[in-house]
């Protein structure tokens, strides 16, 4: 989406950026890993697909996606930006008659940060990006039935189970996003800081020149 091609969201522990060439290469080789490859019901692209992918997830209005950074990692102006990605999380506008549905995807790619909560972090990021800049107003996941610590989260995130897939062994979740959630979600992130990320690139060159 054009909308978050300039945006970086900062939180407590990650830092959310746009999906740029710069990125792709250490993410094509994440999805060499036949584990992340079922867990995201992915099958494996070539290098130059994936740069046309971000290229995609750029251009096209019913995408929108962050690389999620170690917020830490990043933090340290020497650190070459690729070397701080942990995972990505996307939406996408499923239903073309109904732009405030979305569908929610995260993957934490690495996994020395798993289990630390942030997933739950960039989860709850996300979606109050999408409800305050899409106008989203309903969320769905779907989940490999055998992925239980997504499912689990996703519940304690208040999402409920609609539907179980024996085909494809997957289960969906909704949420529907009233006022009583919308306060929640922007109390939830109420740290987030959203900046320009072109000039917070150029900030971080500046400050390894000196």
């Amino acid at each position: 989406m054009k909308i978050n091609e300039n945006s970086l969201l900062e939180g407590n522990s990650v830092v959310l950026v746009p999906y740029t060439a710069e990125h792709v290469p250490r993410y094509h080789e994440w999805m060499k890993s036949p584990e992340l490859q079922q867990l995201t019901a992915s099958e494996p692209l070539t290098l130059e697909q994936e740069y046309d992918m971000a290229r995609s997830w750029r251009d096209d209005n019913d995408k929108c996606t962050f690389i999620i950074l170690d917020k830490q990692l990043w933090a340290d102006s020497s650190a070459e930006e690729e070397k701080c990605m942990v995972g990505d999380v996307n939406l996408f506008l499923t239903d073309p008659s109904d732009p405030t549905l979305a569908e929610l995807e995260i993957m934490i790619a690495e996994p020395s940060y798993r289990g630390k909560g942030i997933g739950k972090e960039v989860t709850r990021m996300m979606m109050c990006y999408g409800v305050t800049k899409l106008g989203l107003k309903k969320y769905q996941v779907k989940i490999g039935l055998g992925n239980e610590i997504s499912i689990a989260m996703f519940k304690r995130l208040h999402f409920q189970e609609v539907s179980v897939c024996k085909v494809f062994k997957e289960v969906t979740l909704e949420m529907t996003v009233d006022e009583s959630v919308r306060a929640r979600l922007l109390g939830e992130t109420a740290g987030t800081t959203e900046r320009d990320y072109r000039r917070a690139c150029s900030d971080r060159q500046e400050m390894t020149s000196q």
